[in-house]
């Protein structure tokens, strides 16, 4: 097991940078369990033939878009090539807290006045029709971008204690539910894996006003093998 810290100044936020993190003494706890000779035994019995497990991979990109005077757009081409994920987010933070400067914070993630959003697999437009909200403090009309934080959770009745207010604010995510039946939560539950491209356009009020970093968090369906020899193999391919 390998634990990489984040930086320090990604971890602290204060107005000047002469605090410093020093960890002193760490434990590891670890829970054992002491196994039946039965079971192990149904276990080996079971392990003799290839076992297949469904599991949910995560995949992180970043994207720069540089602050140039007037620009109010951009088209993100290939931002994901080969499997298509079964549930995007996409959020947009400044690119100096990402870097990591104390003043800011890294998980603030700005609206930046965005008036168009959509997302393209293969050419097909989704949704079907492009968010357009607005955040504006005279006439804000956001609430279908917001509806979309509750994409993939199939009909459950189930929330993550952000408000509207607060949607605006400091979380503006736009989640998109990439299966044919909207049950990107359900782990048990698997759809046919498609292979293509994913293209992200987003327009902007106003022009930016610094150089900001497009966040996209992608979730795929793959398969963990675990052979007669114990060997441990992940098909990433889908």
């Amino acid at each position: 097991m390998t634990l990489v810290r984040s930086r320090v100044a990604f971890c602290l936020m204060e107005g000047n940078s002469t605090s410093k993190i020093r960890i002193l003494d760490a434990s590891l706890l670890i829970r054992r369990a002491k196994i039946s000779p039965v079971v192990l035994l149904e276990h080996a019995r079971m392990l003799s033939k290839t076992t297949k497990y469904p599991l949910t991979r995560v995949e992180v990109k970043t994207f720069t878009i540089q602050y140039s005077a007037g620009v109010i757009g951009e088209s993100i081409d290939n931002a994901i090539l080969g499997q298509l994920p079964k549930r995007i987010i996409v959020g947009f933070v400044d690119n100096k807290a990402f870097n990591g400067d104390r003043k800011l914070n890294p998980f603030n993630f700005k609206n930046c006045c965005i008036n168009f959003f959509s997302l393209y697999a293969d050419g097909v437009q989704i949704p079907s029709r492009p968010l357009q909200p607005n955040f504006s403090k005279d006439h804000p009309f956001y609430v279908e971008a917001y509806n979309t934080f509750f994409s993939g959770i199939h009909f459950l009745n189930e929330g993550n204690s952000i408000n509207r207010e607060d949607y605006a604010k400091d979380f503006t995510l736009f989640v998109f539910d990439l299966t044919p039946d909207l049950s990107a939560n359900c782990i048990g539950h698997w759809n046919l894996v498609r292979h293509g491209s994913l293209r992200l356009e987003v327009r902007f009020e106003k022009a930016i006003t610094s150089t900001i970093n497009c966040i996209v968090y992608a979730e795929f369906d793959n398969v963990l093998e675990i052979d007669s020899s114990r060997q441990i193999i992940v098909d990433f391919s889908g």
